[in-house]
């Protein structure tokens, strides 16, 4: 992989047709990734990842992330493995224990446990390894295999996380660890040491584990105009994952005005309680020359990928274009 990757994150909130036109202009304008989300609410990443992928023929495709707590591995599996076929050996699995799973009742017991378990029975059903498995979370008799061919008998692993033991387990097994809401580059100096420790510890080469920060991008000609526009889009992010950065110092109470606001409904009010510099920590916003130096800084911090994450623009359209022709140039001199 390339020591500076730069990846594209959709929403998943479009019509059909819509992923392939924003997914081939991002190809075309020399990113290196297309992502899904998976977040609750909002439409499963596998339909999006197809049409993506029937659309383009060099970027790597995957979800970031899907949740073993709402589906279980063999399901993953088969969704992995439909996209690696789909893609010609592109794909790549994100893995997540996931947020807002509390609306649905779902307790999230033993996160890492169960994404460690999940990998492995992944891992396992792809290679045609029918030994069996029996872990704390989750089974897999002996004899079980797949009934259907696949592309490739391993795909990278991703794993999404802001948790140190998350982390510990992403520098033990996985290819990329993603942070998802951020682009503050303290945290991303502080995960890379983590990392850094966690590859010592389980006998990898320091880097093995790239680095990924992705997080809400509006670019915009009107630098005032894009980060409004930001504010609003982040607040539900930042009610998400603000107290868990531990490089900030946050007011409880700004982050319960912050969550109360979403919960009435008003998402421009919970972005108005966003200052410039926490809009900084948690979004690339305003112009073309303003997000190329945000996402400089977390290569700098020891960033390996920048996933630049909906909406983009004040349109999307014209803001991934806007990425590709002013953001992406900058980056790659």
């Amino acid at each position: 992989m390339s020591p500076r990757e730069l990846g594209l994150g959709l929403q998943t909130d479009k019509r059909p047709g819509a992923y392939a036109a924003l997914a081939r202009t991002a190809e075309e304008s020399g990113f290196d990734v297309v992502t899904t989300f998976n977040d609750l609410w909002y439409q499963p990443a596998l339909p999006a990842l197809l049409e993506i992928a029937a659309a383009t023929s060099r970027v790597r495709v995957g979800p970031a992330c899907l949740n073993p707590y709402t589906v279980h591995p063999v399901e993953i599996a088969g969704q992995i493995a439909a996209l690696d076929t789909a893609s010609h050996g592109r794909a790549f699995l994100g893995l997540a224990a996931g947020a807002w799973l509390g609306d649905l009742g779902v307790e999230q017991r033993r996160p890492a446990a169960t994404v460690r378990e999940a990998w492995i029975v992944i891992s396992k059903l792809l290679a045609g390894d029918t030994d069996g498995f029996e872990g704390e979370v989750f089974r897999l008799a002996s004899g079980t295999r797949l009934a259907y061919p696949v592309e490739r008998p391993a795909v990278p692993l991703l794993i999404g996380t802001w948790s140190p033991r998350l982390t510990e387990l992403a520098g033990a097994e996985a290819h990329e660890l993603k942070l998802g809401g951020t682009a503050n580059p303290d945290l991303v100096r502080l995960v890379r040491e983590r990392l850094d420790r966690a590859e010592d510890a389980a006998g990898r080469e320091r880097g093995s584990v790239s680095l990924v920060a992705g997080a809400v991008t509006v670019v915009g000609d009107d630098s005032h105009e894009a980060r409004a526009h930001a504010r609003a889009r982040v607040a539900m992010y930042i009610d998400v994952v603000a107290p868990l950065d531990p490089t900030l110092e946050l007011e409880p109470e700004l982050i319960e005005r912050i969550h109360t606001l979403l919960v009435e409904g008003d998402a421009k009010a919970a972005g108005r309680q966003i200052g410039d510099e926490l809009l900084d920590r948690f979004a690339f916003s305003g112009t073309a020359d303003e997000i190329a130096a945000q996402a400089a800084a977390i290569f700098d911090a020891g960033g390996t990928r920048v996933e630049f994450g909906g909406p983009h623009g004040l349109d999307e359209h014209d803001g991934v274009r806007l990425l590709g022709s002013r953001v992406v140039p900058q980056l790659r001199a």
